[in-house]
């Protein structure tokens, strides 16, 4: 026998199916359709509007994948639907996707002003409310064939436009005039909020009763044959249940309208510019029926995306934020990976984001908001201090697979001390719909309730976009004070945030160090390529706003190219968005991607040569843009180059490398190391000689390829199970002597393996500290991946790691599950391993994924470091990585972190050779523990000379910066280079502390 609660919501859910949601729009009349199919990429309105069109009728197939359809859909309403609510309805074929996964919309009036978009959850447009009966309709549907690409983790070609086909892939259901019964329309409101609550209220919770006898009189109350004559009655009887309101203890939720837009992701960028321009457009619209929204909206790439695309757009948002319905949030210019971008990039994207947001908008936000990116650098803390960020939230740390974050508000310590209010909303979502279970969620969830009583929840469709509707807000409304909810306040983010702190700041707990994300480990490595730009494209940006510094600052007839840096800058940075630079989207955007970046370094280049040459005219010289002095081999010779500075060209004496081959057996030595080299390729020995000692325990630059089979997210996860077996790739197929000194000795090496086949020389240069590892691939494998072991013979406890303005320690052992999560980490420039007075750091020019584990030799205990050089799955992009690559890697033995620091940057900044006459460094630091990360000219044009600096080593640093020019004025700034104080120019800095001081030219 059926239990009657059973009964009656059996009952409950017939009824609303087949007879109560139906209801809603009980009366319908087709409009007219006719369409104009765009031969190629989407066009502007204006253009659309001056297309031929043909007639179409519904029930026909349109739409290749990623083309795009203008229809015309024209109508007149029914005379007799006078002072009744109408609205046009659209449905070009969704499926049961959500929103921003396939087909979507903008509507426009006949004249082309953009009126507010359409998607599955959200098909409706007002035409009157009331309407005046037989008014005319005219309106034009931009329609996107944007194809569901991610089904399973399966390979598809559905990702680039190239490579999807022409067989279309939707078909259109309806476009009418409807009649929205708001009676009926309520009632659905008032059952889902009312069921959804009940559902999630325990089993001996009178509350729960309650509620279900309510629903069962409504039942009683609702003739199915007559759904709008009842309604009114039946909402009647849910009257009581619904104004019970909640308790005083009550958990309360900030809840603020939300649209996670990811700028590319299955979908190219120019999709995201649509999807912008839809959502804003929707959210502006639904502002002015629901005065009390409040949309929270970072990444301000897309709202300079609406503002150049959709003027009249761009115009209502600005009245948004004037009436305190938009909040621009996010202080950055998109919501970028937080693990891989570098120092200065980093910096970059708050500068960019929170200026925007001043200039454009007049706000200045207060906070990082991050909910979607794969971990967390713990450089952020200081970065948003010093660019007035009170407040960082992030949602992704609910992703974690091994360990629940202990703590949903809190303070997070950065590695220099800085830390910042820190919110992770324990509804575990940043698309809440505002159901009974997200809501139940969260209070459950909280981990500080009874010492804080509030959290976040962002509402809204996302990640394709969407956002908040209509639906949202009236639940919204019911759940503003409703017994056995927790009461929900639509607000700002900043309200919660200033309110939190108050409440809670004091007591908070403090987490110290990275958040990192147990998940998408492999997003440190995946598409190669697009790092390697990313990486390149920063260092390039560096190295020419130097020069041009340098060039502006001696030859006053230079025009600092503000506007073209800047330009290249935000290029840079949106490509640094979460799904992009971690490699996780399709096919589409990472070719564009690589295209991108080959234009935005051929452009630097060109900026930088100019720079260089309006120094006059001399040389050739070697110009050096890094901060510290090195010694290397340019223009044939070894020379030594001033950091951020210039010599000639002239030979360095009494530096020599030797190569001897001894069977099959190679040696490179030069005053510094000693290098073995076997017939297998393979590096037996590394002699430290200032050291006396052996670096390896075993054979080095040895490459191992694993299966991978990640358990899902191929493109983001590298899962532990892969560890489980491994192929060494000692076969060889040449081993040869290709230099023998005096100034390089290289051995180049050749293997092949499946379908691919890899070329490496291992250079050592007279003088060097490090031995170099060219290498160049043709990467052919699916579903592997290729590791460079360095087993050293150092006993660390933990493994260093550069990341932006510092360096993290993590452990090498696996004590607890927090240590044996991080079994894939993220080091920028260089990973180093060291016991008490002796270290060894492995470099890279572009790699950022790495391992260290533990691993006993005959001698004791040593620590193996691997670089995760390449990839090969399957989904998104179902070629990722295939084809050629280039890239270093280096061996560095002994020294310390700045010699690490040093060598990093030779690494990831080539000399330059020019002809041009040596120059002065335009500025010096006199302690080798700064390092300086950044030398422009000041941003609002002025002249002055901006120098952003950092302590490198973790320790106390008192430290003279030194102009290479006269000096009127010297000021401490914040990061947008606003002043905070005047300064002498000496400076005791703390560990990591990074500071940025602006220069006036006397």
């Amino acid at each position: 026998m059926h239990d009657d609660r059973t009964l009656v919501e059996a009952r409950l859910e017939r009824a609303m199916g087949q007879f109560v949601r139906p209801a809603q729009y009980a009366e319908r009349v087709p409009l007219d359709l006719s369409v104009w199919h765009v031969p190629g990429e989407p066009v502007p309105v204006d253009q659309a509007l001056g297309a031929d069109y043909e007639t179409f009728t519904t029930g026909t197939v349109w739409g290749k994948p990623w083309s795009t359809s203008w229809f015309r859909l024209a109508g007149r309403v029914p005379e007799e639907w006078a002072g009744r609510r109408v609205e046009a309805v659209i449905d070009p074929g969704f499926t049961g996707d959500g929103p921003g996964f396939q087909a979507e919309g903008l509507l426009y009036d006949a004249a082309g002003v953009p009126l507010k978009g359409i998607h599955p959850r959200n098909r409706h447009l007002t035409v009157g409310a009331p309407a005046s009966g037989g008014e005319p309709v005219h309106l034009l549907l931009e329609a996107a064939a944007n194809p569901a690409v991610l089904h399973g983790f399966e390979p598809t070609h559905l990702g680039d436009v190239r490579t999807a086909g022409d067989r279309p892939i939707y078909r259109f259901r309806s476009a009418d005039l409807a009649v929205l019964d708001e009676a009926v329309w309520q009632l659905v409101l008032d059952v889902e909020v009312l069921s959804e609550l009940m559902h999630e209220l325990p089993m001996d919770r009178p509350r729960r009763h309650e509620i279900l006898r309510a629903l069962e009189d409504l039942l009683d109350a609702l003739d199915l044959h007559d759904v709008s004559g009842t309604a009114a009655a039946a909402r009647a009887a849910l009257t009581d249940v619904l104004s019970r309101p909640a308790a005083a203890s009550a958990h309360r939720i900030s809840a603020t309208g939300h649209a996670h837009i990811d700028s590319a992701w299955l979908w190219p960028l120019r999709e995201t510019v649509r999807k912008a321009s839809r959502t804003f457009a929707n959210v502006t619209a639904l502002a002015a029926d629901y005065p009390e929204l409040v949309f929270s909206c970072s990444q301000a790439q897309q709202y300079a995306w609406v503002k150049e695309h959709q003027p009249h757009i761009w115009e209502r948002i600005k009245k948004a934020v004037g009436d305190g319905n938009w909040a621009p949030v996010g202080s950055m210019w998109v919501e970028s990976d937080a693990n891989m971008p570098g120092g200065e990039a980093l910096a970059r994207q708050i500068v960019h984001g929170k200026r925007f947001f001043a200039e454009e908008l007049g706000v200045e936000t207060e906070e990082i908001w991050l909910p979607d990116s794969f971990g967390y650098t713990a450089a952020f803390p200081q970065l948003a201090k010093l660019a007035g960020i009170r407040w960082f939230l992030t949602q992704k740390l609910s992703w974690n697979q091994s360990n629940k974050m202990p703590h949903h508000t809190f303070w997070w310590e950065g590695i220099d001390g800085t830390r910042v209010f820190t919110h992770f909303p324990p509804v575990d979502t940043y698309n809440s719909q505002f159901h009974g279970r997200e809501l139940a969620r969260a209070e459950r969830n909280f981990a500080e309730k009874g010492r804080a009583t509030r959290s976040l929840v962002p509402f809204g469709w996302g990640d394709g976009g969407g956002g908040p509707t209509r639906e949202m807000l009236e639940k919204a409304r019911r759940l503003r004070s409703l017994e056995g909810s927790p009461r929900v306040e639509i607000e700002k983010p900043s309200a919660f945030f200033a309110a939190a702190e108050e409440e809670y700041g004091a007591q908070a707990p403090v987490w110290s160090g990275e958040l990192y994300l147990e998940l998408h480990r492999a997003t440190y490595t995946t598409q190669a390529k697009t790092k390697q730009g990313n990486r390149r494209s920063e260092h390039a940006l560096r190295e020419a706003e130097l020069w041009c510094a340098t060039a502006a600052v001696r030859n006053p007839s230079y025009a600092y190219p503000y506007d073209a840096l800047d330009r290249l800058w935000k290029t840079v940075l949106l490509h640094q968005f979460h799904d992009i630079l971690p490699g996780s989207s399709i096919a589409w955007v990472h070719r564009e991607a690589r295209d991108t970046y080959a234009q935005v370094l051929a452009e630097v280049e060109e900026i930088t040569a100019g720079a260089v040459a309006a120094l006059g005219a001399g040389g050739p010289s070697v110009f050096n843009a890094s901060p510290y002095e090195r010694t290397e081999i340019a223009g044939g010779v070894l020379v030594t180059v001033p950091g951020l500075g210039s010599a000639p060209v002239a030979g360095a004496a009494g530096e020599v490398v030797r190569a001897e081959q001894d069977g099959d057996t190679y040696v490179l030595e030069n005053s510094r190391l000693q290098v073995t080299v076997d017939a297998q390729g393979l590096i037996t020995s590394v002699r430290d000689l200032a050291a006396g000692r052996e670096v390896l325990s075993g054979p080095g630059n040895l490459l191992q390829l694993h299966p991978d089979h990640p358990n899902a997210w191929d493109a983001w996860d590298i899962d532990r199970h892969y560890r489980r077996r491994h192929t060494d790739l000692t076969d060889v197929e040449s081993v040869e002597l290709v230099e023998s000194g005096p100034l390089r000795a290289a051995v180049r090496v050749t293997r092949t393996f499946g379908k691919s086949r890899i070329t490496q020389e291992l250079r050592l240069a007279a003088g060097a500290r490090r031995l170099d590892i060219v290498t160049d691939v043709d990467w052919q494998e699916s579903e592997k991946v290729l590791k460079a072991a360095f087993p050293l013979d150092v006993h660390a406890e933990c493994s260093t790691a550069e990341i932006q303005f510092g360096h993290i320690h993590r452990p090498t052992h696996t004590n607890t599950s927090w240590d044996a999560a991080r079994f894939e980490i993220c080091a920028h420039r260089w990973l180093r391993v060291a016991e008490e007075g002796y270290g060894v750091a492995v470099l890279n020019d572009s790699t950022y994924g790495h391992d260290v584990t533990r691993t006993p030799h005959e001698g004791g205990l040593g620590t193996t470091v691997r670089l995760t050089l390449l990839r090969a799955p399957h989904s998104p992009d179902p070629e990722t990585d295939l084809g050629p690559h280039r890239f270093t890697y280096a061996l560095l033995p002994g020294g310390d972190v700045v010699h690490a620091v040093a060598e990093g940057l030779a690494l990831n900044l080539p000399l330059r050779v020019a002809e041009a006459p040596a120059v002065e460094p335009l500025v010096r630091v006199d302690h080798p523990g700064v390092t300086v990360e950044s030398v422009k000219l000041a941003e609002d044009r002025s002249g002055d000379v901006v120098v952003r600096l950092y302590e490198s080593r973790g320790g106390r640093a008192r430290a003279t910066l030194r102009p290479g020019f006269p000096v009127g004025r010297a000021e401490v700034t914040d990061l947008l280079e606003r002043p905070l104080h005047e300064s002498d120019l000496g400076f005791e800095l703390r560990p990591f502390q990074i500071l940025t001081v602006r220069l006036r030219p006397a």
